[in-house]
């Protein structure tokens, strides 16, 4: 765990990795956080609530909360003294500036860039872990931006936002990235291009061999040298 000690008012700041569930407990400090990695399932004062790359966590003190991650999540922390009044719990947006803030050895400024975040109101997340098992379990098969999001009970609009917001890619570019790395898994493996093809949601080997050449700027002879 990485931290930053601010030597004024007792605020600091850190990296904790997480892996898993713990029971519902409370703090004597604020605790604000957001992912740098995975997800977190939360319940706060019976009420849930997540944490991901795109949507953090203000957690008053003395606030009853549980959490239950993603593996090795990983988190970026602030904790504060109870004497901040911050508010009631509540979602904010993880802005760019929250983001780079991360990496600033400046406790004051990291807190700044996080209260100054934009508020959001409570929304459908998107579990990377659950849209990756869906897509892979069914490549070879038709995924429009509707049908992923309905996974999530999201509209088409709402869910291309959140996952460019995840992930930095829209939807079609996500589902694109998937469908190469399981085509050149089974290139090395010696599966035929026709049949890989097939395999992955592509309709000719000759579309597959062009997405490779313009994605990934190689061809089926370097992939099988591998």
């Amino acid at each position: 765990m990485q931290v930053n000690q601010s030597p004024f008012d007792g605020v600091w700041s850190g990296t904790r990795r997480y892996n898993g569930e713990y029971l519902s407990h409370e703090h004597g400090h604020v605790q604000i956080m957001f992912a740098l990695r995975g997800r977190m399932e939360l319940e706060i004062g019976g009420h849930s609530a997540f944490a991901d790359t795109s949507c953090g966590m203000l957690i008053p003190a003395g606030v009853n909360h549980g959490f239950l991650t993603s593996k090795d999540a990983r988190m970026f922390v602030i904790e504060l003294p109870d004497h901040h009044d911050v508010g009631r719990a509540r979602s904010f947006a993880v802005t760019a500036a929250c983001r780079q803030s991360v990496d600033v050895l400046d406790v004051t400024l990291q807190l700044a860039q996080v209260l100054q975040a934009p508020r959001i109101l409570a929304r459908r997340g998107i579990d990377l872990t659950q849209l990756d098992a869906a897509l892979k379990a069914a490549l070879h098969e038709s995924w429009n931006t509707e049908r992923m999001g309905r996974l999530f009970f999201l509209s088409p609009q709402r869910f291309h936002v959140r996952l460019l917001e995840l992930t930095g890619q829209a939807p079609q570019a996500y589902l694109r990235g998937i469908r190469l790395d399981a085509a050149q898994r089974l290139l090395r493996q010696g599966v035929s291009l026709e049949a890989t093809a097939l395999r992955v949601g592509y309709r000719s080997a000759s579309a597959l061999s062009f997405a490779l050449k313009r994605d990934r700027q190689v061809g089926t002879r370097a992939i099988r040298a591998c």
